[in-house]
């Protein structure tokens, strides 16, 4: 693949489940602690000014190259209901915002290989935090919180199915803390 080129990426897709009333799932700020099974987040060097191997990254295909993109992301509200996940089981994948004021990430758990929807959590993360999903975490597609934005993601990828794999989850809304 050429830099700058599109691709038509391949996927697996996992099947439904049943229909029932959506999720109503309540946006909760992310902390380090939190996030910890699902991945690493980014916010300042530690140690100042510079901090090497800030997260784990991971390749499980030695022969497929990184992948820098640029993602352009749209406001939650924009795109509710949530009715899939994602996971990319050979690659770490790491989101720096580019220009953000903030967003939302959505994560579930892994159970017999598909996301456990009685884990779903939705977190508001600021807008100068980063974050790597570790290989394997089921989340979703990046969302904005207010305003569209534009993220750099990094992955080890080459167009194939094994890229990532979506799973369809109960249909799922997200909520404001009251």
């Amino acid at each position: 693949m050429r830099p700058g080129q599109q691709t038509n990426r391949l996927m697996t897709t996992l099947p439904s489940p049943a229909p029932r009333d959506p999720i109503r799932l309540v946006i909760r700020p992310i902390a380090p602690d939190l996030f910890a099974s699902f991945g690493t987040l980014h916010a300042e060097p530690d140690p100042l000014p510079r901090q090497d191997r800030a997260a784990p990254v991971w390749n499980g295909r030695p022969a497929v190259p990184p992948n820098l993109a640029l993602i352009r992301s749209e406001p939650y509200a924009d795109v509710m209901p949530l009715r899939r996940l994602e996971q990319h089981p050979l690659s770490s994948q790491s989101f720096l915002p580019l220009s953000v004021a903030g967003y939302v990430v959505v994560v579930a758990q892994d159970r017999d290989g598909a996301p456990d929807p009685g884990t779903l959590t939705a977190f508001a993360v600021p807008g100068h935090v980063g974050l790597t999903y570790r290989a394997g975490a089921w989340h979703a597609h990046m969302m904005t919180r207010e305003t569209p934005g534009t993220f750099a993601m990094l992955a080890y990828e080459d167009g194939s199915e094994a890229d990532c794999v979506f799973a369809a989850i109960p249909e799922t809304l997200l909520v404001e803390p009251a």
